[in-house]
């Protein structure tokens, strides 16, 4: 009998040992992840498509510099995911069927060449979309979507007209070195909250009289690096006044009148705008100096550790108290090595003896070791249950 108890115990054990080990280490083997999985980079690991093996509540999703071609509706079941890279990879159109839980989309240096208004359409939660250094030519956005896009990066594109319809509560819009030569009168007068508008390095060369008038939150306008059409005096004229008077900084005044114009040069000192302040696009890297090349190590290395704490900012309960941390400040998920983190208390009650029973006629020693022996079990039990649980849940 002792043998056989022995033997169960054994056999719990090791079914333990494996389900523990398939619960505390559910990262795909060309992945590192941290924060108990949840945070995952899979960066630059030359893929061609969905590495296996990702837990099913990841929150941070780092595929970029990689050759995937196409992702659709293979990231509809991670509906905790919160921040997703795809830049420089090989996507030919916007993946369908993206979890709606988004809050950061980044897609830069693709082959995408249009935005259907279906790709966003349901992504209520979205509140940075980086689709710079594609090949877009036109976004179709629909009235009252996206409601949380507070920055959209369109820069280094092939747009001729500045997108219509954009999401109402933007705050930056970057579409600098396009081709853009057109902005259509009132298509931006539903953008009240936008803060920073970058359309330097196109082609304008005249923009319609007051198309800037009704943004009323503006602070930041970029117009430098386009061929203006300085010879017609009336036209440029208006926008000259419109940027001397605006509260808003104007950095690049048309015909080269001054580096900055507006407001900002009655800042205070050290608060001024500068020229240089939008050399490099103000969501992501430069795809100038980038090509298709990806980035080098070193710059990817900033890119991810500036994601994971972008990411820890944005979710501050992954650092609570649902695991231990470790000496690297990475957190595991699952711990089971400490009964008194699960409260678990193994006590044994003796069962009181009747006077006329006659005692076993076994050894002392030999019932303290089969005591024990049920003891152990009743723990590795209790783990394995606590262990499947744990599993389902993931």
């Amino acid at each position: 009998m002792l043998y056989r108890a022995k033997l169960a115990c054994l056999l719990l054990l090791l079914l333990s040992g494996v389900l523990g080990g398939l619960v505390l280490s559910i990262c795909p083997a060309v992945c590192s992840c941290s924060r108990g999985h949840r945070v995952v980079d899979c960066s630059s690991r030359h893929l061609s498509q969905l590495p296996p093996g990702l837990q099913h509540n990841i929150r941070f999703l780092n595929l970029s510099q990689n050759s995937l071609r196409g992702l659709e509706g293979q990231l509809s079941h991670y509906a905790h995911l919160r921040t997703l890279d795809l830049s420089y990879n090989l996507l030919g159109r916007f993946p369908s069927g993206l979890p709606r839980a988004l809050w950061d989309i980044r897609a830069a240096g693709n082959q995408l060449r249009a935005l259907d208004k279906n790709d966003t359409a349901y992504h209520w939660n979205l509140r940075v979309l980086d689709l710079s250094a594609n090949e877009l030519e036109r976004v179709v956005f629909i009235n009252n979507t996206l409601p949380s896009l507070h920055a959209l990066n369109l820069s280094h594109n092939r747009f001729w007209t500045v997108p219509t319809n954009m999401p109402h509560n933007l705050e930056t819009v970057d579409l600098s070195h396009n081709y853009l030569v057109q902005i259509l009168l009132g298509s931006l007068d539903r953008l009240p909250r936008l803060e920073r508008f970058y359309l330097h390095a196109n082609h304008f060369s005249w923009v319609p009289e007051g198309v800037f008038e009704r943004l009323e939150g503006l602070e930041l306008l970029t117009l430098g690096d386009n061929p203006w059409a300085c010879e017609e005096e009336e036209n440029i004229t208006r926008l000259l006044l419109w940027a001397e008077h605006t509260r808003a900084a104007v950095l690049g005044c048309p015909c080269y009148t001054s580096p900055t114009c507006g407001q900002a040069h009655l800042a205070t000192p050290g608060g001024e705008w500068h020229f240089a302040s939008y050399t490099e696009p103000p969501l992501g890297a430069d795809a100038r100096e980038l090509g298709r090349g990806g980035l080098p190590p070193a710059r990817a290395a900033v890119a991810t550790s500036g994601y994971l704490a972008k990411s820890a900012l944005l979710e501050p309960w992954m650092h609570g108290d649902r695991g231990v941390a470790n000496g690297s400040g990475d957190q595991t998920l699952f711990v089971f090595t400490s009964t008194r983190s699960h409260g678990l208390s193994t006590s044994t009650t003796g069962r009181p003896r009747s006077a006329t029973k006659k005692p076993n006629t076994g050894s002392t020693q030999s019932r303290g070791h089969s005591l024990h022996t049920q003891i152990v079990c009743s723990a590795v039990a209790w783990n394995l249950l606590v262990t499947v649980t744990a599993f389902k849940a993931s």
